[in-house]
C-alpha cells in the first residue's frame, strides 16, 4: 500500500451534518453545521464550531443556547440550503417548509421533522482561528416516537440519518457490528440429546 503525504486538512470523516437551531420562536434560524460530536459523558456535553461572521454567530452568544437536529435522508436538502444561505436574508424555516417546536426547558426552538434533538447550554467560548468553539451541556433530549420500539429502545438505524464526507452527503447503510462486538465470544450451541428410536408396531 502506498500513501501520499498532505498539508494538514479537516477530512475527518464522514461527520453529521446536524441541523442546529438558534434564536427565539418568534425569530427562529437554523445553521448547518458539521463540526460536531461528543465530549463528555458524565454530564453529557457536545460542541459546534461557528465562524464567527455567520449570522447565527451572535445570536448563540448573546442567547447561550442552541439545539442540535439530527438530519436525515429526507432533510439533506434543507440541510444543505440553511448551509449555503444567511439568515440575515432568508427565514429558512419557511423556505424549507420545516416546524419550529417549543421544547420544554429551552428556549430556543428544535426542529420538529428532526428524529432527535439535542437542547444545549453553552459553557465556554474558545476562540481557536477560523471557527469558535460552543462547548455546551446537554440539558434535554426529545426523541420521535416512532423510533422508540416496544422496549423502549432508541432506533437510530430505521431513522435513515445522513452524514457528510469530503463534500458529498450519504444515508447511512449496512450494519457492520456493534459496539463490542470485536470481542465478544460466539455463543456454544447446545447439544442436542439424541433422537430415541421409534417402535415399530408389527400387526
Amino acid at each position: 500500500m502506498s500513501k501520499q503525504s498532505w498539508k494538514p486538512g479537516t477530512l475527518v470523516s464522514p461527520v453529521p451534518p446536524v441541523m442546529v437551531s438558534c434564536g427565539s420562536m418568534e425569530h427562529p434560524n437554523i445553521l448547518t453545521i458539521a463540526w460536531t460530536g461528543i465530549v463528555n459523558t458524565i454530564p453529557p456535553m457536545t460542541y459546534i464550531s461557528v465562524r464567527p461572521q455567520r449570522f447565527s454567530y451572535p445570536i448563540i452568544k448573546e442567547r447561550g443556547e442552541f439545539v442540535i437536529n439530527l438530519t436525515t435522508r429526507e432533510l439533506v436538502r434543507a440541510a444543505d440550503w440553511c448551509g449555503v444561505k444567511t439568515g440575515a436574508k432568508e427565514n429558512k424555516f419557511e423556505a424549507c417548509g420545516l416546524t419550529p417546536e417549543a421544547l420544554p426547558g429551552s428556549n430556543t426552538p428544535a426542529i420538529a421533522e428532526s428524529p432527535v434533538s439535542f437542547v444545549c447550554r453553552v459553557k465556554e467560548i474558545i476562540p481557536l482561528g477560523s471557527h469558535d468553539m460552543f462547548l455546551a451541556e446537554i440539558t434535554g433530549m426529545h426523541v420521535d416516537e416512532r423510533f422508540v420500539d416496544a422496549a423502549g429502545k432508541l432506533r437510530l438505524d430505521k431513522a435513515g440519518l445522513a452524514a457528510y464526507s469530503h463534500g458529498e452527503y450519504f444515508a447511512l447503510g449496512e450494519k457492520l457490528g456493534t459496539f463490542g462486538f470485536s470481542v465478544k465470544k460466539p455463543a456454544k450451541k447446545r447439544k442436542r440429546a439424541p433422537k430415541k428410536p421409534q417402535r415399530t408396531v408389527h400387526s
